[in-house]
């Protein structure tokens, strides 16, 4: 599961990606995305550091993406803010621990299923990038523009 700072820190990106220049300021992403103030600014700065984001100060100033968004994945922005994608940490590949109550990890099954789930997830958001994202929610809307509405 995904943290509330992730998942704020992805509606900001995907909000950020449908602005041709630099983006409004950081109250202005709020009230539009309705998040809390305090919280983004955190977590644009922490964006920033990590080089998803660039800010520019002044009367036309903001964030915007550092990269355009087809080659910004959903992989890469979650590791940024949360770290290694892993449910466990002895699947992970770049933060592994060993379990300490497992004498075999080779051939524990909790292991071996997390690892087969870790696997699923990296091949998706590793794949999916911000701009495909955006392509399927437009593609979302327009199916339900094209459902026909009957009224007796």
């Amino acid at each position: 599961m995904i943290s509330k700072k992730t998942y704020y820190a992805l509606k900001a990106v995907i909000y950020l990606a449908k602005q041709p220049e630099y983006s409004d300021f950081v109250s202005e992403i709020c009230r539009k995305e309705q998040l809390p103030k305090k919280f983004l600014e955190a977590i644009l700065l922490e964006l920033k550091n990590k080089g998803i984001l660039l800010s520019k100060r002044g009367k036309h100033g903001g964030y915007r993406l550092f990269k355009a968004p087809e080659l910004l994945t959903f992989g890469t922005l979650i590791r940024a803010v949360q770290g290694p994608l892993a449910p466990i940490a002895c699947v992970s590949q770049m933060a592994y621990l060993p379990c300490q109550e497992c004498s075999d990890e080779s051939h524990c099954p909790i292991r071996l299923v997390m690892t087969e789930l870790r696997q699923a997830m990296i091949s998706i958001l590793d794949r999916v990038t911000i701009k495909d994202a955006l392509v399927k929610a437009e593609l979302s809307k327009q199916s339900i523009d094209r459902v026909l509405h009957y009224y007796i």
